[in-house]
């Protein structure tokens, strides 16, 4: 008889500290990186959480998708 053991780990929510988030937001604001670029580079798991930490603690308006205006709208 063979055992399967599962490799995959549990994932786990993560705390952030305040100066963590704004630090992030401040780089996402500033242009020196994109909410998704962010997220991988210090390894947020969640696919919103740097859009909701904009939402909560930026200085810009992230309540609705930014468009552009010389694109034409789909």
């Amino acid at each position: 008889m063979t055992t399967s053991i599962n490799s995959s780990r549990k994932r786990t929510q993560r705390d952030y500290t305040l100066a963590f988030k704004l630090g992030v937001v401040e780089r996402v604001e500033k242009g020196e990186m994109t909410h998704k670029q962010a997220q991988a580079r210090f390894g947020i798991q969640g696919r919103s959480t740097v859009l909701v930490w904009l939402r909560k603690h930026g200085r810009l308006d992230w309540s609705k998708p930014f468009q552009h205006p010389l694109m034409p709208k789909s």
